[in-house]
C-alpha cells in the first residue's frame, strides 16, 4: 500500500476514534489528581498511546496468524474492557465516599497496576482494528499504530489538562466523580457491543 496522505489521514481519525475512551479515563485521572506534574502527565499519556500502538499491531499479528482463534475472542472484548473499568470505578467510587468531602482523602492514587489496567481497558477493542489494517503489510500497519498512538498521546494530555483544571475546583468530590465516569465508559463500551 502506498503512504499517501488519505493513509496518514484515516490513521489520523482512526486514532482520534480509539482514543475516546483513553481521553475519557484521562480526564478522571486529571480530575483525581489535579497536582499531577508534567512529567507524570507525559508518562500516563504515554502509557495510554503505548497500548493504542500495541493493540492495532497484535491484532493485525492475531489477524495474520491466527485469523479464526482471534474471531473465537473478538466477543469478549467489551466484556473485558466493561470488567476492567467496573473494577477501577468501583474502587475510586468507593475511596472518594470514604474520604468524604475531606480533600485530598478522597483521592485515589493513580498507582502503576491501575494505569496498566486503564491502558489495557481504553485500547483492547484496537485489537480489533487488526482486522481493519489486516491487508497491509507490516510497515504500513506499524505506521498506522504509530500514528494512532501520536493522536492518542496528544488528545490524552488534552484530557488530563482539562481534569486537572476540574480537579482543582472540585476537591474532594473529585474520586467519587470519576469512580462513576470510569464506570460509565465501561458500560457504554459493553452497549455499544450490543448495537454494532
Amino acid at each position: 500500500m502506498e503512504r499517501s496522505v488519505l493513509f496518514f489521514i484515516n490513521s489520523a481519525l482512526l486514532g482520534v476514534g480509539l482514543a475516546m475512551d483513553a481521553f475519557s479515563v484521562s480526564l478522571v485521572n486529571g480530575l483525581n489528581e489535579p497536582r499531577m506534574s508534567r512529567a507524570r502527565a507525559w508518562g500516563v499519556s504515554g502509557v495510554y498511546a503505548f497500548f493504542q500502538w500495541f493493540m492495532p499491531m497484535a491484532g493485525w499479528l492475531c489477524v495474520r496468524l491466527a485469523v479464526e482463534k482471534f474471531r473465537a475472542f473478538e466477543p469478549f472484548i467489551p466484556w473485558i474492557a466493561f470488567g476492567l473499568l467496573l473494577w477501577i470505578g468501583g474502587e475510586m467510587l468507593l475511596e472518594g465516599l470514604r474520604g468524604g468531602e475531606s480533600g485530598e482523602a478522597g483521592a485515589a492514587e493513580l498507582t502503576a497496576g491501575t494505569l496498566f489496567v486503564q491502558g489495557v481497558a481504553t485500547s483492547i477493542d484496537a485489537l480489533s482494528v487488526g482486522f481493519a489494517i489486516a491487508e497491509y503489510e507490516w510497515r504500513e500497519a506499524l505506521i498506522a499504530s504509530l500514528v494512532i498512538a501520536g493522536v492518542t498521546w496528544l488528545i490524552c494530555r488534552a484530557g488530563l489538562a482539562l481534569g486537572r483544571i476540574a480537579g482543582t475546583k472540585l476537591s474532594g468530590r473529585a474520586g467519587v466523580l470519576g469512580g462513576v465516569i470510569l464506570i460509565g465508559i465501561g458500560m457504554e463500551i459493553l452497549l455499544r457491543s450490543f448495537f454494532n
